[in-house]
């Protein structure tokens, strides 16, 4: 599949900070104004700091191979990105292959396949670390959800009524992916 026109695909850089703050900030606004952004968040903004700390030890996951990161830039700044991060960072553990993935897009890039080439290239550096990929995704996302099954994620739990937004509830489907046994790409499903 062709990269979407005018977007890098990229490891994680620290000088990212700031546009990662804007995306996490954008989130927390299309909350607020009530847009069905389908991903569970703290109740209270993080703060620049906690922002900070995070993508440091992100920074420090993906030095140490426990983690893999690709980030989507247009015109200088983030607009998504991808990473699979091990399940139990530090020592090596008996889960130690097993990584959770998680993702995001910038609302205004969304609809335009740059998700679907940050998971294709997410997943195939993450072939190289991990043998086991699992994520979250809310049931009501029907776009992520197609998404994940095209790259082979296969359904692997169904939880009820765990996010609280407000006064209502919404469930969540958890989805795995065995990499030593699936091809990576949108075609891996077909």
């Amino acid at each position: 599949m062709p990269s979407p026109a005018s977007i890098e695909f990229r490891p994680l850089r620290r000088e990212d900070l700031n546009d990662l703050w804007e995306i996490l900030n954008l989130r927390y606004d299309e909350r607020a104004a009530g847009t069905p952004i389908w991903t569970a968040m703290f109740l209270e903004r993080p703060s620049r700091e906690q922002m900070t700390q995070t993508l440091e030890a992100t920074l420090h996951q993906v030095e140490d191979g426990s983690a893999v990161f690709v980030a989507a830039e247009q015109a200088g700044h983030v607009v998504g990105f991808c990473q699979i991060c091990c399940v139990v960072p530090g020592a090596p553990s008996e889960m130690s292959h097993v990584g959770e993935l998680g993702m995001f897009v910038h609302r205004d890039h969304r609809g335009q396949g740059i998700g679907t080439v940050l998971l294709e290239r997410c997943l195939a550096l993450a072939r190289s670390r991990f043998e086991v990929v699992f994520l979250s995704v809310w049931s009501k996302n029907e776009a992520a959800v197609s998404l994940y099954r095209r790259f082979g994620f296969s359904v692997c739990g169904h939880l009820p009524r765990v996010i609280r937004r407000g006064g209502e509830y919404f469930d969540e489907e958890r989805m795995i992916l065995d990499l030593s046994r699936t091809p990576v790409g949108p075609q891996a499903n077909r």
